[in-house]
């Protein structure tokens, strides 16, 4: 199944649905502020140098979700979220939305700014949250 991309009003609106909220930021990124409820699994790790791909990141999410759960996949922009659920469709699970724009927002194949999940006003919190933090789910 091919993955949708969607608005951050679209993911929004998703997520009222029942649909997770996979964030694939660093536990940082996750930590400073991230939708609520959203589940951690990074899609990149510190390493040397620089940032490395998550060895663990398939692993993770196949053993803390089921192929047919339904996902919005997100980031600081965009990019590393499409990136995860390519991935992820390569797995196997069925239904992954991107939510372009991400947390902090980006610009469009034109160039127009996409406001992202901050800029719109919607909720976040901070914090590891409890049982969705990476190291909860890689327990």
């Amino acid at each position: 199944m091919p993955i949708k991309n969607v608005s951050v009003e679209e993911a929004s609106q998703l997520l009222e649905e029942g649909y997770v909220y996979l964030d694939v930021r660093t536990e940082e990124e996750f930590d400073a502020g991230h939708v609520p409820g959203a589940a951690n699994v990074p899609l990149l790790v510190s390493g040397s140098p620089g940032m490395q791909p998550n060895p663990d990141f398939l692993s993770v999410v196949e053993k803390a979700f089921e192929k047919d759960c339904k996902f919005v996949v997100g980031c600081r922009s965009g990019g590393r979220s499409q990136r995860a659920a390519e991935i992820m469709a390569q797995a196997g699970f069925q239904t992954l939305c991107n939510m372009q724009g991400g947390m902090a927002g980006a610009r469009d194949a034109f160039g127009r700014p996409l406001q992202g999940w901050t800029a719109r006003g919607l909720p976040t919190e901070a914090g590891a949250g409890t049982g969705k933090a990476y190291s909860d789910l890689k327990g």
